[in-house]
Parts: structure tokens; sequence; C-alpha cells
């Protein structure tokens, strides 16, 4: 049985993980640019659109903690090949929906398989990276979003001019088979579990319940997730109801998913060379709630290039937030506690996450049917930010000693509550 201090396959493996969760990642950020052509041909409203946004996230929000059991279980490989099965299932499923009810259900189960590749996609990173490539690895796993929203977005924008959104459902039921192939075939077997091993992991994932430090980061990550995902969840239709037309809703959306990105890398790329993670959070909840007044409070139409000047608002709130997600996923191995377990961790932080996915678009879009437009969104984004902000100033990680290197951290955190994974 080999330690998961030392790591498995090649020291470029962790770009399948990323693959697998830009994979997942575009099954969320498919339907932004076809809700025009949704709520068109099935009759939906907008508070139905709103909940067809942040349902993909139902099993997350449910299911994170029951998915690091099962990941503590069967093992992590075989989670997220589970995943992007599912994955594929609830597109393909998708693309015969006849009304919001199916579309709906097709929806929850996408979000099954996105939860199984979330919570089990670090781990697998944990396993395949060596020390020294590990930020950077973390660093464009947070970033995998903000790639997907990019990726989903500008190709969704120019796919649905020429075809149905019916066949761009069945093409992302296809790549989210795509990296399937590479899982297999880079990482190992995961070992068989015992009677035994569900009792550790049981205990291990008590432990971590427990400790607040989880609960903490996973509810900090739940208020930068819930006003990211109405703002930029809603961008094509701000900038349809705005009156701009063709391929540039999405075009322009796209482009804010990729500053987000862009936020997680360089963010990683900083914390690489000593800044600290936990430094980051109050100045980035801080700035994008400044960026987000700027963007909704003024009435951008009545002023010269005002589209342009709102554009650029909205890339810098999505660009300083992509520091969150980085500075949180570099810290899990000091948020969880002696004895506990590592997926735990990231299940609960996932289920937060999912929980603010969740309600953010469906917040939004009543804020937006309430007061009859978008400029009412700022109320919820500095409202976020400033529970963020106190929820950072409570955070306190485990401290570790000597560690230089957040691999280390890790498999401090998985060696402490036994082996974890047949290499």
């Amino acid at each position: 049985m080999a330690s998961t201090t030392h790591p498995t396959g090649t020291g470029s493996s962790w770009i399948v993980i990323v693959s697998a969760g830009v994979a997942a990642g575009l099954q969320v950020w498919k339907l932004p640019p076809a809700l025009p052509y949704l709520r068109h041909d099935l009759s939906l409203t907008l508070v139905q659109a709103g909940t067809l946004l942040g349902i993909v996230q139902l099993a997350g929000m449910l299911g994170g903690l029951a998915i690091s059991l099962l990941a503590e279980l069967i093992g992590e490989r075989r989670c997220l090949s589970i995943g992007l099965v599912l994955l594929c299932l609830g597109s393909a499923g998708g693309g015969f929906a006849w009304s919001a009810a199916p579309l709906l259900a097709s929806r929850a189960v996408e979000g099954a398989g996105f939860i199984l590749v979330a919570v089990t996609g670090p781990g697998l990173i944990r396993r395949s990276t060596p020390p020294g490539r590990f930020t950077t690895a973390m660093g464009f796993w947070g970033a995998y979003q903000g790639i997907s929203t990019f990726a989903g977005l500008i190709t969704g924008a120019l796919v649905l001019q020429v075809v149905p959104w019916r066949v761009w459902w069945w093409a992302m039921a296809l790549l989210a088979l795509a990296p399937l192939p590479c899982v297999l075939a880079r990482f190992p077997r995961d070992g068989a579990r015992g009677a035994r091993a569900a009792s550790a992991a049981l205990a291990r994932i008590g432990r971590t319940v427990r400790a607040p430090a989880p609960w903490t980061a996973g509810l900090v990550f739940a208020c930068y997730t819930l006003q990211w995902m109405a703002v930029v969840g809603f961008l094509p239709t701000i900038y349809r109801d705005s009156g701009m037309t063709g391929i540039w809703p999405g075009v322009l959306s796209a482009l804010v998913g990729a500053a987000n990105a862009i936020g997680s890398i360089t963010t990683a790329a900083l914390m690489k060379r000593g800044l600290p993670a936990r430094a980051l959070l109050i100045p980035a909840f801080t700035l994008m709630a400044t960026t987000s007044l700027l963007a909704f409070v003024p009435h951008w139409r009545a002023v010269p290039a005002g589209t342009t000047w709102q554009f650029l608002c909205v890339a810098a709130f999505s660009l300083i937030g992509g520091a969150i997600p980085a500075a949180l996923l570099r810290m899990i191995g000091e948020l969880t506690p002696a004895g506990g377990s590592a997926p735990a961790t990231m299940g609960l932080i996932q289920q937060l996450f999912n929980t603010g996915s969740f309600v953010g678009p469906a917040i939004a879009a009543w804020l937006a049917t309430r007061t009859g437009g978008w400029q009412s969104t700022w109320w919820m984004t500095c409202a976020c930010a400033a529970v963020g902000i106190a929820l950072s100033l409570r955070l306190r990680p485990r401290a570790t000693a000597p560690v230089v290197d957040a691999t280390t951290a890790l498999a401090t955190s998985t060696q402490a509550s036994g082996p974890s994974q047949r290499q």
C-alpha cells in the first residue's frame, strides 16, 4: 500500500483532471446562451430560467458530504468516472425535454455528475502531482469554472446561431465523456474497501464535520459563488434585455468568464511566490462589491460607450473574484482537522459552494422581477461581500508545522487519518 505522499502518474496527469472539471463545468455553462431559445420553445418564466441555472447545483447542495464518503469507500477514480457518465446521460436526456419539468430533471442528473467530478478532482490532483507543481495545478483547478464559462458561452453563442439548442445539448453529452479514456488510462484502479475501511472513513468524516474551519471556508466560498453565478449566469440575458443582439451577448459574457480563470491562475502564481492565501480573501470581496456597484448602479445606457464601461466593470468583478476559489482551494490541507478527511473537507466546501450557486440565480431573477430590471443586482452582491468579509475574519486554518507545500499538508492530513488509496 503506497502512501499518498508519493504522487502517481506523470507530472502532467493533473491536466487530465482539470480537463474533466472543464467538461463538467461546460454542462453548467451551456445553458446561459441557450436561455432565450429555451424560454421561447418551452415557455419558461424568468424565475424558471433562474431555477434551471441553479438546479444543476442541487445534488452538490444536498450530497457533497455523501460524495466524500463514497469517494472514501469506492475510490476517487471510480467516482469521477461515474460522474462523467452521469453528465453525458443527463445532457443527452435533456435534449429530448418537451417542457420545463423534464429539463429540470435532466439538469438534476447533470448536477449529480458535476458534484462527483468536483469533489473528487482535487484528491486525484493531489495523488498525481509532484510537490513543486501542486500550487499551479490547484490554481488551474480553481480556474476550471472560468475556463468552462468562457468556452461554454462563446461556443454556445456561435453554435446556437446555426443549430437548435437540442443539438447543442447532444453535442455536450459527447463532450462530457471525452476525458474518460484518459482518466482510466492515467490513474491506477482504486483498491477494494471493506467494513473496517467504511468505519474508519465515517470516523474521519465525523472529525471533519465537527471542526469549524471547513464550515467557515464553505460559507466564504458560498458568499463568492452566489454573487458570481448570479451575475455571470444571467449576463447574456442582461445584455439582450438592454437591446444587444447577435452573438455579442454570448461573446462578452464569455470574456467575463475568461477573466475569472485568469484571476485564479494569476493568484496561484502569486501564492507560489509566497503570497499568503488567507490575506487575499478580504481585499477580493471588497473589490467585488466595489466593481458590482459600478456595474449596476449607474444608468449606463444613457452614457456614451456605457455598455463598454459596464462590461469592464463586470470583467473586473469576475477577474478579482477568481482569487477567492484559488485561495480557498490552496488552504484545504490546513482546513482539514488532524485525523480528518481531506475529501470530506472538499465535499463540505463544495456542498456550501453549490448552495450559493443554486440560490444566486433565483435571487437575482426575483430581484429583477420585483424591481423591473437588473439595476438592483448590487443589493445581493454587496450583501454577499459583506458576509464574506465577516466570515473571512473568523477563518482559522489549522496550523501546520514546517509545511513548505500544500501537497505535504494534504498528505499529512491523509496520513493522520490512515491510508486512503491503494496505488
